[in-house]
């Protein structure tokens, strides 16, 4: 039996001990880090320069950190209320004041999008790695303890442990653990809000070396509120909904586009007819689709997907997933959600929860090994959905960093997937980017010429989508290529575009983009979508919000506002606005951010910038 613990000091000192003063600790991507074990394990270390302490991790979850005054009135309550009690990681602070000991190492293969952009220590420290190659690197670099946030079930006296939302990586090393490759201490710390999961991440308790489990050491799982769906979002979804097909599988990275993408299903599901209509507006020159693409899911669908959140809960309550393989309708490596998601896979009864099961990640995001047939045989007709940030006219796909060399975030399992869409019959990779996005006051087209980073090279060419529609690359000449991502780039930025494919040589002087093609406008996505907004088919949060009505009314004119002071011209337009045309509606709204009653020039200001935003974004 593991030694029970209820200090973190005393089990840190017990690792110590047990393993010696070369530590090499893995760490769970994400949700599933024992935060307390590893700050008592960072403190130890940093109060003695003879211990040589490194973490082996990925996807270091940290608070959000307000910029300016509106920020921090708008997400101070919502921290205090999602994230209230949660542990901020010793090391995570240390790195971003640049303060690590010298004999402290921290390693990652997967960052929080964009948090750790020009910090240095984590940029040099980041390892390249595709998900399914991490455990091989962990191992090579000596992994000699494993520390993990658990689940715990006791039964007739005996307990057992869930691995629960990181079956991933975990349960990698203990397979080469009982092959004899791998030696380490496995080290629990049991957390009661963490679902308690079926499945193969269920372990004895003899598998672990020490337990931590003590009310004080007990705290809230860390729960991102979802964001709301922008009618960008929900455009690329639908249009990805449209490329499923009844009887098949699906994977679907998180964001907005994969909660859109969910909807999407909804709807074709449930109101068959309304979404053969917001197709239709949204793409008038599209071919029909066929029956088994645009009609409901009599089948139904098989998910396997290396992340799960609370969008494929979603499909699995709309009857969408029910495609069973071996009894189980979804297949995950790891999960991270909000307080809603959590609640849910707690409360779920047994049979139910029996039907998603948490697996190792070279189960979801590979095919090889002793059950390739049997997963050559479930995942008919995958669609495996991602999202990338720039994709080239060539076909290249900019999914993790930038052409500087700096990470934004790193490839996680993209690549395992595109691999798979080309290994599996009949299955596709389709990834999904915003056409432009907002650069200070300019736009920028998300699509280039070329770019000096590539994720996925063009000979990995398959699918993409934007708000503007479908490019059906695979296997596409080079000028065909070519024509069919201009299809679904900004209007404002095809001309540019296209000059530059045919100084290349790579486009026909003479070729034209079509008519139907030149109205790529986020004004024309906004009419198409409007009657579906309207009539309540697209809510901003389809699966619930953590956030309050007021907070979910504030969000799209704090974003406006955002926008807006690249602008100086804009900013003006808004303070005059707002001077002009009060509304004692607004109260609620500026109560909430503490402008009510302002008592500075600074919240006088806000007060009207803030009024003229909730005017404009509709919100009230």
């Amino acid at each position: 039996m593991p030694k029970q613990f209820s200090d973190p000091e005393a089990i840190a000192e017990d690792i110590i001990r047990d393993v010696g003063r070369n530590l090499v600790v893995g760490l769970p991507l994400g949700l599933g880090k024992a935060n307390h074990i590893v700050n008592a394990l960072y403190a130890r270390a940093a109060a003695d320069p003879s211990i040589k302490l490194t973490f082996l991790s990925a996807l270091t979850l940290e608070k959000p950190q307000p910029t300016n005054l509106l920020e921090r009135r708008f997400i101070e309550p919502v921290i205090d209320r999602l994230f209230g009690g949660y542990p901020d990681l010793a090391y995570a602070d240390a790195l971003h004041h640049g303060r690590l000991p010298p004999n402290i190492s921290v390693i990652e293969f997967f960052f929080l999008a964009g948090r750790w952009l020009h910090v240095p220590y984590a940029q040099q420290h980041f390892i390249a790695a595709n998900y399914t190659h991490a455990v091989s690197y962990l191992l090579e670099r000596g992994l000699n303890v494993v520390v993990q946030l658990v689940a715990k079930r006791v039964i007739d006296g005996k307990a057992s442990y869930s691995l629960s939302c990181n079956t991933d990586t975990t349960l990698e090393v203990l397979r080469a653990r009982r092959e004899g490759t791998a030696s380490f201490k496995l080290v629990g710390q049991v957390n009661s809000e963490l679902p308690f999961m079926p499945g193969p991440g269920v372990l004895p308790a003899d598998e672990f070396s020490a337990v931590l489990e003590s009310p004080a050491t007990e705290f809230p799982l860390f729960a991102p509120p979802s964001e709301p769906i922008s009618d960008t979002k929900y455009a690329i979804g639908l249009h990805a909904a449209s490329l499923v097909r009844d009887g098949g599988s699906l994977q679907i990275g998180i964001g907005q586009v994969g909660d859109a993408l969910a909807q999407g299903l909804v709807v074709r599901h449930r109101s068959n007819g309304e979404f053969r209509a917001i197709m239709q507006r949204l793409s008038p020159a599209r071919a029909p689709l066929p029956p088994a693409q645009a009609g409901p899911f009599d089948k139904g669908l098989y998910g396997v997907s290396e992340m799960l959140f609370e969008a494929f809960l979603g499909l699995v309550e709309a009857d969408i997933l029910k495609r069973e393989v071996d009894g189980v309708v979804l297949h995950g490596a790891f999960f991270l959600g909000p307080k809603s998601f959590y609640r849910a896979l707690r409360e779920m009864p047994g049979e139910q929860l029996a039907r998603i099961q948490m697996m190792p990640v070279s189960f979801t995001n590979e095919l090889y090994g002793e059950e390739e047939a049997q997963k050559r045989a479930a995942r008919v007709d995958a669609c495996f959905v991602n999202n990338t940030m720039i994709a080239t006219l060539l076909g290249a796909a900019v999914s993790d960093g930038l052409e500087n060399g700096q990470v934004v975030s790193g490839v996680g399992g993209q690549y395992n997937f595109v691999a798979q869409a080309f290994a599996l019959r009949g299955a596709r990779s389709i990834l999904a980017l915003e056409a432009a996005r907002r650069a200070g006051a300019k736009w920028q087209s998300n699509i280039r010429w070329a770019y000096g980073h590539e994720t996925i090279p063009r000979h990995l060419r398959d699918i993409f989508v934007t708000e503007y529609g479908i490019a059906d690359v695979r296997g596409k000449s080079d000028a065909d290529v070519i024509a069919a991502m201009l299809s679904i780039a900004d209007a404002r930025f095809q001309d540019e575009l296209m000059r530059g494919a045919k100084d290349a040589g790579k486009l026909p002087r003479t070729y034209e983009i079509p008519a139907a093609h030149r109205e790529n406008t986020p004004e024309r996505i906004a009419a198409a979508l409007k009657p579906a907004r309207e009539a309540g088919l697209l809510p901003s949060f389809p699966f619930g919000s953590d956030f309050t009505d007021i907070e979910q009314r504030l969000i799209p004119a704090l974003q406006l506002l955002q926008e807006a002071q690249a602008s100086p011209l804009r900013l003006a337009s808004m303070l005059w606005q707002g001077m002009r045309k009060p509304d004692s509606a607004n109260e609620p709204y500026l109560a909430r951010l503490g402008l009510d009653r302002p008592k500075s020039f600074t919240e006088r200001a806000y007060r009207v910038l803030v009024a003229a935003a909730l005017a404009r974004s509709g919100a009230p």
